[in-house]
């Protein structure tokens, strides 16, 4: 026996928190978009500069930067772009997760848990978690790596990488399961042909 109640309100949840994000992914979109302010980025090419004399220390006690901020006042349409793929490639990435978490959870619900949609479902949602985190990271990280490049071109720019990678490793593990599954629904349905 499954507890529908709380399935059903984890889906009306997780439903509720995609749309949140995509309200999110449009807003910042938006705003972004219409603001004529400065465009600012931050970076760590200066990890270990040495700040002299700006910084009250004891004696002794040498202090180096770890981060440098860098703003540009009149950006160009490209850093605008720039700064946007800074932000929407992770709303836009959580708003589908938690969309095709909630329909796997509306599955649940309607089918029962050892079903072939939900397995389809779980396995989609591996495949999407084990591509789209990496995608999303590479997005954002290339997009800061070029902002950063365009105000200070001694630095550079080229493919980074930003955010955690581990949403990789729940991912194949979501998209194992739901091969599982669907081998035990198959299984389970010649069984009922057999008898």
């Amino acid at each position: 026996m499954r507890n529908t109640r709380l399935t059903r309100a984890l889906a009306s949840f997780t439903l509720a928190l995609a749309v949140l994000c995509a309200l999110a992914f449009v807003g910042t979109a938006v705003t972004h978009i219409l603001d004529d302010g400065a465009v600012c980025a931050k970076t760590d090419f200066w990890h270990n500069a040495t700040l002299e004399g700006g910084v009250p220390v004891s004696a002794g006690v040498k202090a180096s930067s770890s981060t440098t901020r860098l703003c540009q006042d009149s950006p160009s349409a490209g850093q605008r772009a720039a700064d946007l793929g800074n932000l929407l490639p992770w709303w836009l990435f959580g708003s589908v997760a938690l969309l095709l978490f909630s329909r796997l959870l509306a599955a649940v619900v309607r089918e029962g848990p050892f079903t072939a949609p939900v397995a389809s479902r779980i396995f989609s949602l591996g495949w999407f978690l084990t591509a789209g985190t990496p995608v999303a990271g590479l997005l954002v990280g290339w997009s800061q790596s070029w902002l950063v490049g365009s105000m200070a071109p001694m630095i550079g720019s080229g493919p980074a990488i930003s955010g955690s990678m581990v949403l990789v490793l729940v991912g194949l593990a979501t998209v194992i399961m739901g091969k599982i599954m669907r081998e035990g629904v198959h299984m389970r349905e010649d069984l009922e042909g057999t008898i």
